[in-house]
């Protein structure tokens, strides 16, 4: 942190108001270089003509101080309290939880930053947005927005800044409180969650927030973010962040580092080796222009911020000008700080959970050190009202409160998405990922208001989207002559999974696609996963969310990637995704160009949902119009011949090469007068059994999906994923053993081409054949011959199936 100080600063150290807020309160205090850091502030705001003069400044910072010790005392309460005394009077044996549960030595550190950032929006009547990775630091943010009102609609009238509101917040943490519907029966969690003010991200994954951060402000817009030194360790690819901002596209945004160097029950590697000056060097090493401040004071941060989003300013100033050169350097502030800071325990192992060696509850000494140390925090009504009201001036600067800050209210319009302008011919065989390649070019071009990410972790002209690439290009600080790369380009590539669906999720004021290897964005899991459940809890509360689907299209995939050994041919992904609640995490197999385009306009025409897309990339015939693509995608289904008294069977075909099978099958079955109708599932999450009232509202009727699927109808159903996943997904059409059987993915592979992996699983044509025997109690031999059948019993070769 500068410590130079303006020379216009010094007549600052007469005001009354500076001297107030130099004497610190409670444990906050100044150190020198936040001194006069602060007096610079002070006189550069009221150069600039950004606050009325010095004297508000220093109050509004005096006001942090006395917030930030008052919601330090809350938090240690919610962690250990059953009631919560305004007056201060020493809590007795009845006053406290028989078992406390609390983060609270992040929650302690993460008030400091909280009260900053508020200081920051008070100080310039400016309502910037928030992220915070260490979500489980939320008892922090829940209690700075109860005591100044800023709370959420599901908290209104229940956590109020007095003793019966405050009691009530203390009770209801970890109180475990669950509804008759199996909901959380308290709009509070251990993490940020739907009913936190202004939260947009669970953070239960530590290191997602800092691979997401960069992309997420538009231009015009500013994020503070608060990051994990502990997550710096665990996920890496916020290293990057400096490499993808632009003043061009980008929101300012502004990192801190909370580093109070424990782990659970260690030191962070980052204090091993060698602490603040060590990450310093990394990151200055990483693009970022790092500096260091008091993690333990409120004025800090919020110079920090207001200093951060001046450089970034100034960036934006250079480039209008025509003087801006790349690579940029990002401000990143670095916030030391003791864990548990201001509170008994601090620093130790404890001071990560509770901190306090015994529970108050029943241990007298464990009981007098909490009333010591919350007496150290605690501010008197009068002295607590007088601050607050620094943080309620909302309607006089004619700001939205924090709660709505920009990112936390993302409304995005349905984009223009052209129809009829990708044609194929019938029967032309053309790869899926050619298609989604154009279809996403001209959705991109028919919509030029919304900015573009796409995530590549790997070769995205390989995958096919050649077109996206030539249009968009990698973004590079230092574009090689001649290349696929810009410094405004839109494709974010990097190996690595995690840090490349950041991207996408991060930019949910725009219009996202990720592109991988199927094997590979299993590594995509975490992120996607968090991103579902925080936009389900959403709907569930009647907040659905307003961002634009996002298309994870998943190919090089299992069965046309057998060349590459087993570690290539994985579908986990969707099988993990179909386990999640589908009206939200939707799972899409299309087989031919015209599904694939039908499934990624889908995606872009929802909200707030996850698409995983399974894509060949290799050509594929061509079987659906756009017309009937489009209305098999709304009903997540399609029969290729109609469902007559002569059908015997149907072959239910999850996958394109499962197709291909699939109508082989059906072919050599009529040849032997078995009429088998082919039944195409497109969204498998459509056909299951709802598991509550939003997912009833999603999947197919029952009058349909037995309209479609008899009961009594024997069924062959052959999936691209391991078949015990997705027959759980399909149970309302499983028959049971004798009438259903299911072929996929047997966890068999190696080095094969695509008849050879089909092969290996028993998912060939004959294999779909004999199954079909098997469910109508037929023998096989009636349509096999005997090649086919030797080859199926092992005594024959692949070979023989397709001669």
């Amino acid at each position: 942190m500068p410590t130079t100080q303006r020379p216009e600063s010094s007549s600052l150290l007469q005001v009354p108001a500076y001297r107030r807020w130099a004497q610190g309160h409670g444990v906050v205090s100044h150190q020198a270089r936040t001194n006069d850091a602060v007096l610079a502030l002070a006189a550069r705001l009221v150069e600039l003509g950004r606050v009325p003069d010095a004297a508000f400044v220093f109050d509004v910072l005096a006001a942090a101080d006395r917030l930030a010790n008052a919601a330090m005392w809350l938090v240690v309460h919610m962690t250990y309290a059953r009631r919560v005394r305004l007056d201060g009077t020493p809590l007795q044996p009845d006053d406290f939880k028989a078992s406390p549960q609390g983060h609270t030595g992040g929650s302690l550190n993460m008030v400091p930053a909280y009260v900053g950032y508020l200081a920051a929006n008070a100080l310039t009547g400016h309502t910037r947005g928030w992220l915070m990775g260490q979500g489980h630091c939320v008892a922090a943010i829940e209690a700075v927005n109860a005591l100044i009102g800023n709370v959420s609609p599901g908290q209104e009238g229940r956590y109020t800044a007095t003793d019966e509101g405050l009691t009530r917040l203390v009770e209801d943490f970890y109180s475990y409180a669950i509804t008759s519907e199996g909901l959380p029966g308290v709009p509070l969690g251990s993490h940020v969650n739907v009913h936190t003010a202004g939260g947009v991200s669970e953070g239960g994954y530590l290191g997602f927030a800092e691979v997401q951060y960069v992309h997420m402000p538009l231009p015009g817009e500013s994020l503070a973010v608060f990051l994990s030194d502990g997550a710096f360790e665990e996920q890496r690819g916020g290293d990057w962040a400096a490499r993808w901002w632009r003043p061009a596209d980008s929101g300012y945004v502004m990192p801190v580092m909370i580093m109070n160097g424990r782990r659970i029950d260690q030191r962070t590697n980052i204090v091993q080796e060698g602490g603040a000056n060590w990450l310093m060097r990394h990151l200055s090493l990483n693009g970022f222009d790092p500096f260091e401040i008091d993690g333990h004071d409120p004025a800090a941060y919020t110079w920090a911020l207001l200093h951060m989003e001046d450089t970034l300013a100034g960036y934006v100033q250079a480039e209008r000008e025509g003087r801006l050169t790349y690579p940029l350097r990002l401000p990143h502030a670095i916030a030391t700080c003791v864990k548990g800071y201001g509170f008994p325990g601090a620093g130790t192992n404890h001071a990560h959970n509770l901190p306090l060696e015994g529970n108050p509850a029943v241990d007298a000494a464990a009981r007098q050190e909490f009333n010591a140390g919350a007496a150290r925090l605690y501010v008197d009504v009068p002295t607590l009202d007088a601050a607050r009201a620094y943080f309620k001036l909302h309607a006089t600067q004619s700001r939205p409160l924090e709660r709505d800050h920009p990112l936390a209210r993302r409304r995005v319009a349905v984009p223009e998405l052209p129809r009829g302008t990708v044609r194929y011919a019938p029967d032309e065989a053309v790869s899926p990922m050619r298609a989604i390649d154009d279809a996403f070019v001209e959705i991109v071009q028919a919509n030029p208001q919304l900015r573009v990410r796409v995530g590549n972790p790997d070769e995205l002209q390989s995958n096919r989207m050649v077109r996206t690439l030539a249009l968009l290009k990698h973004r590079v600080d230092q574009p090689e002559p001649g290349g696929l790369e810009a410094v405004d380009g839109s494709v974010i590539t990097v190996l690595n999974e995690e840090a490349v669906i950041g991207a996408a999720l991060g930019n949910k004021g725009g219009l996202n696609i990720a592109v991988s290897y199927e094997a590979f964005a299993v590594k995509m899991l975490g992120a996607m996963r968090q991103e579902v459940l925080f936009a389900r809890h959403q709907r569930e509360a009647n907040a659905a969310p307003g961002w634009r689907g996002v298309p994870v299209v998943v190919t090089s995939h299992t069965w046309e990637n057998g060349k590459n050994e087993q570690s290539h041919q994985d579908p986990t992904l969707s099988e993990a995704m179909l386990g999640e609640m589908s009206d939200t995490a939707r799972v899409l197999f299309p087989v031919d160009a015209a599904t694939a385009v039908a499934a990624l306009r889908a995606i872009y025409e929802s909200e707030g949902v996850i698409g995983t897309l399974v894509v060949p990339k290799q050509e594929m015939p061509q079987i659906f119009s756009e017309h009937d693509a489009h209305a098999a995608m709304q009903q997540g289904f399609a029969a290729l011949q109609p469902l007559t008294e002569a059908v015997r069977v149907q072959l239910v075909a999850v996958g394109a090469y499962q197709l291909l099978e699939a109508r082989r099958a059906a072919e050599v079955l009529a040849e032997c007068g078995c009429i088998a109708q082919v039944v195409v599932v497109l969204e498998p999450g459509r056909l299951r059994q709802p598991r509550d009232r939003i997912e009833a509202g999603f999947v197919c009727p029952d009058a349909a999906l037995n309209a479609a699927f008899p009961s009594d109808m024997p069924r062959v159903i052959v999936s691209h994923t391991r078949p015990e996943p997705m027959l759980g997904a399909l149970r309302r059409i499983d028959g049971g053993p004798r009438s259903t059987a299911a072929a996929g993915y047997i966890n068999r592979g190696g080095t094969f081409d695509v008849q050879g992996m089909l092969f290996a699983n028993h998912c060939t044509w004959a294999h779909i054949v004999q199954l079909a025997a098997q469910v109508m109690a037929e023998p096989a031999t009636r349509f096999l011959n005997d090649r086919v059948m030797n080859a199926l019993a092992g005594r024959g070769h692949l070979a023989d199936l397709y001669s």
